[in-house]
């Protein structure tokens, strides 16, 4: 090969490889959970969608987490600790019981009730619908191991406060 040839071929290579990193960018601080090596984490992980509601899945830097859109309108954790008793609303979704906190709405955090290791969304609802989220994603949160505890409708908490 002339002199040429392989500089041309190490520019056309440069060039490719700024391409390609350039088509796709890492969510860079997200924090692997204390469980995020547990194999079902892995299970679930090898499934996640490439895309969640119109936005494209992105690579994170953090074991057992996942995003979708640029900027980021989905961040998923496997692995976090199960939550317990909570006054918060929880809304079953696909099998999967979710408690729901808005207090920083329209960005939701959505954790998953009665699943151990649990799962952890953030979502921004001005980008994606929480709905559209939940119902993607449940299927695949349904293969984690359940704990025993469920939502409890209304009636059933009050009745079991006493109120």
């Amino acid at each position: 090969m002339s002199r040429a040839r392989r500089i041309l071929a190490v520019l056309l290579a440069g060039t490719a490889l700024a391409a390609l990193t350039g088509c796709t960018s890492t969510v860079t601080g997200m924090q692997a959970a204390p469980a995020s090596n547990d194999p079902a984490c892995a299970d679930v992980m090898v499934r996640l969608p490439d895309e969640v509601d119109g936005q494209a899945r992105r690579w994170t830097d953090a074991q057992s987490t996942g995003a979708w859109g640029d900027p980021a309108a989905v961040l998923f954790t496997c692995g976090i600790d199960p939550l317990g008793p909570t006054e918060l609303p929880c809304q079953s979704v696909g099998g999967v019981d979710w408690v729901i906190d808005d207090a920083e709405a329209p960005r939701y955090r959505v954790t998953t009730y009665g699943r151990e290791p649990a799962v952890e969304l953030y979502l921004d609802n001005d980008v994606v619908s929480s709905a559209a989220v939940l119902d993607s994603l449940s299927r695949l949160v349904s293969l984690l191991p359940e704990d025993g505890s469920a939502c409890l409708d209304r009636a059933d908490a009050d009745a079991a406060a006493g109120d």
